[in-house]
């Protein structure tokens, strides 16, 4: 039985872990501030969790997502749970398929010191073109709370980013031009 309480308070807790501040500054060289935006609120209603301010201004939305270790078991997590269901029981959508504004998950797994950045468009995307697929081959692991069941599929990071490429490398109706013409 997960504890939404407590994962708020450790949500809340995460805020001011120095891992993001070293993920974003590797992430992103350019940045000359990030916002923590974990009061309720407007970002976070809408799952905005951080934003990075860049040196020419640009503002990239983050939702911050951090994994530990398996209570009961101990095991170090490395995969991706990919939370397609917040609520079951209400038939809500999660992150890995509702219509979110961050720009981009960033998915911390703690004890490998490992953070993947997961461009949310493609993300989407490269969930909606492989689920069928995903759930069948990974099954869905189900997180009981006191009044809903949060379902995610768990997918390795290797797969994970190979359908994420694939979304950003796109075909069209060749066309034979010569410069000049």
């Amino acid at each position: 039985m997960n504890d939404f309480e407590a994962c708020l308070k450790q949500s809340h807790a995460a805020e001011d872990w120095p891992v993001w501040g070293q993920v974003y500054t590797q992430a992103f060289p350019q940045m000359l501030e990030m916002i923590s935006h974990r009061e309720d609120g407007p970002h976070q209603r809408a799952g905005i969790d951080r934003s990075v301010i860049m040196a020419n201004s640009k503002q990239i939305l983050i939702d911050e997502k951090a994994r530990g270790r398996n209570k009961i078991t101990g095991k170090v997590y490395d995969d991706i749970a990919l939370e397609y269901m917040s609520d079951a029981e209400r038939s809500m959508q999660g992150w890995v398929c509702k219509p979110l504004l961050a720009d981009y998950i960033a998915y911390a797994i703690l004890p490998l010191g490992k953070c993947y950045l997961l461009p949310v468009i493609q993300l989407q995307a490269a969930w909606e073109a492989n689920k069928g697929r995903w759930l069948k081959q990974y099954g869905t692991i189900k997180a009981k709370n006191p009044t809903w069941t949060t379902l995610s599929c768990c997918v390795s990071p290797d797969e994970l980013f190979s359908r994420i490429g694939a979304c950003l490398r796109l075909t069209f109706d060749a066309i034979d031009h010569t410069e000049g013409d």
